[in-house]
């Protein structure tokens, strides 16, 4: 455990250490190469101009790197391998296309992000909502949504494990140590191993997420709510308006675009589920979804073919929810 913690400080300093001393020393570099060295005016202009050129690059040329080899070539690679078989070595045209639509597992695992696309983002959207407004008129709001964002701060595997414990099935003659169980025992119930519930499991693998997400759909939110003008409260509330119609009538529609935006990221999040599913069943119990057949197809079929076919079905689910964000974000400034 120490030696973790050491190995993580590690890292963390010569992370941020490296990138200090990188910018610092490359801007230090091209003062000293493009400065003052006694040219004329018109040679010293010059150097000052593309001195200012080459500095931007400087900024953006290691994330123009690190998004090249991390995400627009893996991109292409993924688009190449699909039309491949499994090793990668004989072109096999639109086969692993047609595999997918008639591979059970595959169908499953639409249906079941198709589940999660309705029931996350949504959920998660309206306790944020209700939390956020409700947090803003009491005097220990700020504690409550701190306790509300925590979840945020933890790791989808983290989450996880705890949410293991409260859905723990120890055997119907063991004594129970999951929450969940505890309470279907304490009204006369009989102890289930509730993640193997076919169907069912799916909607509680769902609230671990919507536990992480409702702070972050609180946060902004909550922001977009305290922007609503103070007079337009005032006057419905002059005109007799009741904190439920304020809410609906009022709130809701001046806060709109911001509520599509939150939507919409945590869509493209669950979109890309993996930990939860991974953690909690593997994809056992028909629980499957798409990137955790990813991961099977690639890692424990070998398959680089059909797991990259998935990976580019998803990329495609994924880019006319983000394209619609993008627009909704530009659209909410101006």
């Amino acid at each position: 455990m120490l030696q973790q913690i050491l190995f993580a400080f590690t890292a963390i300093f010569f992370a941020i250490g490296g990138t200090i001393l990188f910018f610092v020393g490359s801007n230090l570099l091209i003062d000293k190469v493009f400065g003052d060295n006694g040219q004329s005016n018109e040679k010293q202009y010059r150097r000052d101009k593309l001195r200012e050129q080459i500095r931007p690059w400087i900024f953006i040329g290691p994330a123009l790197l690190f998004l090249t080899v991390f995400l627009i070539y893996p991109v292409l690679k993924s688009l190449q391998l699909s039309f491949w078989d499994r090793e990668g070595e004989s072109f096999v045209g639109l086969a692993n296309y047609i595999w997918a639509f008639n591979n059970t597992g595959f169908i499953t695992s639409i249906i079941n992000n198709l589940m999660w696309l309705f029931f996350v983002p949504t959920m998660a959207t309206i306790f944020g909502l209700t939390i956020a407004y409700l947090t803003d008129r009491i005097w220990w709001g700020q504690f409550a949504r701190t306790l509300i964002f925590l979840p945020m701060a933890i790791s989808f595997v983290g989450a996880s494990i705890i949410w293991k414990f409260v859905y723990d099935f120890r055997g119907p003659d063991a004594d129970q140590i999951g929450l969940v169980n505890a309470v279907i025992m304490l009204f006369g119930g009989e102890p289930k191993a509730l993640i193997s519930i076919q169907f069912w499991n799916n909607f509680f693998l769902m609230v671990i997420l919507i536990w992480i997400q409702t702070g972050f759909a609180m946060v902004i939110l909550g922001a977009a709510i305290r922007g609503v003008p103070e007079d337009t409260l005032e006057a419905s509330m002059m005109e007799g308006a009741s904190q439920t119609q304020i809410f609906f009538k009022i709130v809701i529609p001046q806060i709109w675009p911001t509520i599509v935006v939150v939507w919409t990221t945590i869509t493209i999040l669950v979109l890309k589920v993996f930990d939860i599913v991974y953690a909690m069943t593997n994809g056992q119990w028909g629980s499957q979804v798409l990137a955790n057949l990813m991961y099977n197809e690639m890692f424990r079929n070998g398959n680089s073919g059909t797991a990259s076919t998935v990976a580019v079905i998803l990329m495609l689910a994924v880019m006319p929810i983000m394209i619609y964000n993008i627009r909704s974000a530009r659209n909410s400034e101006q």
